[in-house]
């Protein structure tokens, strides 16, 4: 481990957050609720209220813990972009109903107040795009478009990506680092216990190591959630981790996901008393990064690992 060597911190936990869908529709909530056979999912708009527009609760959560984190925001192309294969997918289409543009405005004046208030702004490269350096340029524009600078760097959608063509579009459109590369399906360091420099230069790839999708319902199952997030911190505590989080800000909707808002802040605050580092990807690279050298060029063994 070369990262964290000579600071004062025992290991590092990365906050991030992808914006897939901060508007819940009709169509969503129909769909969930016949999928999981639960009637939350149609409550949770009997108050006239947007359930996914969780920011403010999240800013305010991390104000109050003392962090920032990222958000990757989602650029999702036109219907008549999309593949055939796409628009006869119900689930596919589904995902669609909740398409947002960044450039609409009360998401250009969310975008705003979270760099204005230290939050990290990234890019959440659209499906289609892990083969696509054009659109990528596309999407990665828009957003800093309405940023007003550029970004660092992001994660891709459904972490969809080919190593190294994925990342070699990411280096080259401008962007330091990639958060895409780990388990969709499991929790865990899998993918290697700290970042890596598959390229041996400044670009930075940061594995996934917990994502709230990968943990038993925290609602009825909280203590078992939590002992996986626990043992996760006791292995980067001893491993003198780089650990990366995904908590989507859907999940902070009390209503319909009880108990993830609950997990994310006992992860933040025992991290903090275990003396980790504590902060978004972008903001860790300036930190740690950017003035160093070579961390890790082992780019075959972590392609490997990927689960």
């Amino acid at each position: 481990m070369t990262t964290l060597s000579g600071t004062e911190y025992e290991f590092a936990l990365c906050l991030t957050h992808d914006v897939d869908k901060p508007f819940k529709t009709a169509y969503h909530a129909l769909f969930y609720t016949l999928r999981e056979r639960d009637p939350r999912h149609l409550r949770a708009l009997r108050d006239q209220c947007n359930p996914y527009w969780q920011f403010e609760e999240i800013m305010a959560l991390e104000e109050k813990l003392g962090v920032r984190s990222a958000f990757y925001f989602l650029n999702q192309p036109s219907l008549d972009s999309f593949p055939v294969c796409d628009l006869v997918d119900v689930s596919a289409l589904t995902q669609e109903f909740g398409r947002y543009d960044v450039r609409e405005s009360d998401v250009a004046e969310l975008i705003q107040r979270l760099d204005d208030g230290g939050w990290e702004v990234g890019l959440h490269g659209s499906y289609h795009t892990a083969t696509d350096r054009t659109r990528l340029a596309e999407e990665k524009t828009r957003i800093e478009e309405v940023l007003g600078k550029n970004i660092r760097g992001g994660r891709q959608h459904y972490l969809r990506f080919e190593a190294p063509e994925t990342w070699q579009h990411y280096r080259d459109l401008g962007l330091k680092y990639d958060a895409s590369f780990g388990s969709a399906r499991k929790p865990g360091f899998g993918s290697g216990y700290d970042v890596f420099r598959p390229f041996g230069d400044d670009f930075v790839v940061f594995p996934l190591t917990l994502m709230d999708q990968h943990l038993p319902d925290p609602e009825s199952e909280f203590q078992t959630a939590w002992t996986d997030c626990k043992t996760l911190l006791d292995t980067a505590s001893s491993e003198s981790a780089v650990m990366t989080c995904l908590f989507h800000p859907r999940y902070f909707n009390t209503r319909e996901f009880p108990g993830y808002r609950r997990l994310y802040e006992r992860l933040i605050t025992e991290a903090r008393d275990r003396g980790a580092w504590i902060g978004s990807p972008g903001e860790f690279y300036e930190e740690f990064l950017s003035h160093r050298g070579v961390v890790r060029d082992t780019q075959g063994e972590y392609i490997e690992s990927i689960s």
